[in-house]
């Protein structure tokens, strides 16, 4: 299957990096590289270096990009990126783009394991390699299924699919995304599950920010990224829940506050330094003609700041 994803706020987010043909920019992650296309069409002289930590998105890239002589391709998670700054010069950037959601081909190809409407092995790893969904739902124990369930995904009956989770593995193992859906569908009550979009969703939402470990990535990929920018560079980042943004906007807003005391201190003691502006103070949303052409646009936000 070929690498497919429509990228999202795509004329928003490259608005927002205010791209110069002589500028150097990142794209921290590349996945289907329509994003990256389109920042390296208004370069000139410029560099683009696009990173991805999965082997499907290097690989669909590489194709696609091969025709820009600008664009130097990273296969790497991109809180990792500072690793491969000396070798490529990946510093003093102008902007820097994170799409943090997960791609369409991602979700569409059902081996790779991330769906709810395929039966495929539990996988769910964008770098194809060390734990998977498998691992993490027949080894962890009850409170932590349910404390991951709840603490990613706000699932109401955490408890209740954990218990359950814990009780089937005693028979035999879960192997498939397909056990695992009917076990999330018996645990939740008929009304809720009529409500629901689908019943699994909330679940294999919060498995997959486990088994990637996105919230911690996101945290240490924002303060390694934004190290890497250049004054007057800019920093625009996609989420697509609710988690992402809040760990977005908050890292945003303390780089903009030139002092962190509490408000009760006669004088600052902190010594902080304000470090960036924020371009917008409120999300970026899709507008409607984008709505109506792609269904995942609806919850993309849109947040982005100037190094100062």
């Amino acid at each position: 299957m070929d690498f497919v994803h429509i990228p999202v706020l795509l004329n928003e987010s490259i608005k927002a990096l205010d791209i110069k043909p002589d500028g150097k920019y990142l794209d921290a992650t590349m996945g289907g590289a329509g994003h990256s296309e389109q920042i390296a069409k208004l370069l000139t002289t410029g560099r683009l270096f696009s990173v991805d930590k999965d082997p499907d998105a290097i690989a669909a890239g590489s194709k696609r990009l091969k025709k820009y002589s600008c664009v130097t391709i990273i296969e790497s998670d991109f809180s990792q990126v500072h690793n491969h700054k000396d070798k490529y010069d990946i510093t003093d950037l102008d902007g820097i783009l994170m799409d943090l959601g997960v791609s369409s081909h991602q979700l569409d190809t059902p081996e790779r394991g991330f769906s709810y409407h395929n039966d495929a092995f539990l996988d769910m790893r964008m770098s194809k390699s060390g734990v998977s969904a498998y691992d993490l739902i027949n080894n962890l124990e009850k409170d932590e299924i349910s404390r991951i369930l709840f603490e990613y995904a706000e699932e109401s009956f955490a408890g209740k699919i954990a218990r359950n989770i814990v009780e089937y593995r005693k028979k035999k193992a879960i192997e498939t995304t397909g056990e695992l859906v009917e076990i999330i569908k018996n645990s939740l009550p008929e009304k809720v599950k009529r409500k629901e979009k689908h019943p699994a969703r909330k679940t294999f939402q919060a498995l997959r920010i486990a088994v990637n470990d996105e919230m911690g990535v996101l945290e240490r990929g924002l303060d390694s990224l934004f190290s890497l920018l250049k004054p007057q560079g800019r920093l625009a980042v996609i989420s697509f829940h609710s988690i992402e943004d809040r760990i977005v906007k908050r890292k945003m807003a303390y780089w903009a506050k030139p002092c962190v005391c509490p408000p009760s201190f006669p004088i600052c003691v902190c010594d902080k330094e304000k470090t960036a502006k924020l371009i917008s103070r409120k999300p970026i949303v899709a507008g409607d003609d984008e709505l109506s052409q792609n269904s995942r646009s609806r919850s993309a936000k849109l947040r982005v700041c100037e190094k100062i």
